[in-house]
């Protein structure tokens, strides 16, 4: 998909603001009490996800993460189909206070990769 220049910019600076996981530790970071959190819209999440996840559609992020996920030290693993909405979604959670935030690097694209 062909973003515009703005747009793209301001994803890459949330990339280069918040940590990534790849996408062979969701698994293990999850088994030790990480949120993978899929900010696509319900009708994305519906057609598959990382099992396990919590869908939260970037929309509604800001509005709604602190009534799913109430502990700011919670590691949080934000996802979409591959890079800029999880790294937005993850640098605006860092903004309200959660210090695990990230997102995984290709997202749910990188993690089907896996799974084949």
């Amino acid at each position: 998909m062909q973003y515009t220049s703005k747009f793209q910019a301001m994803a890459d600076a949330a990339q280069a603001r918040v940590d990534t996981v790849a996408a062979d530790q969701v698994a293990e970071l999850m088994n030790r009490g990480a949120i993978a959190l899929d900010i696509r819209d319900p009708d994305e999440h519906a057609n598959g996800h990382i099992p396990g996840s919590i869908n939260l559609s970037r929309g509604k992020l800001e509005m709604n993460v602190e009534g799913l996920v109430p502990d700011l030290d919670a590691t949080i693993l934000c996802y979409c189909n591959a890079n800029n909405r999880g790294a937005l979604s993850a640098a605006s959670l860092r903004d309200l206070g959660y210090k695990n935030a990230k997102f995984i690097a290709g997202g749910l694209n990188a993690w089907h990769a896996l799974q084949d």
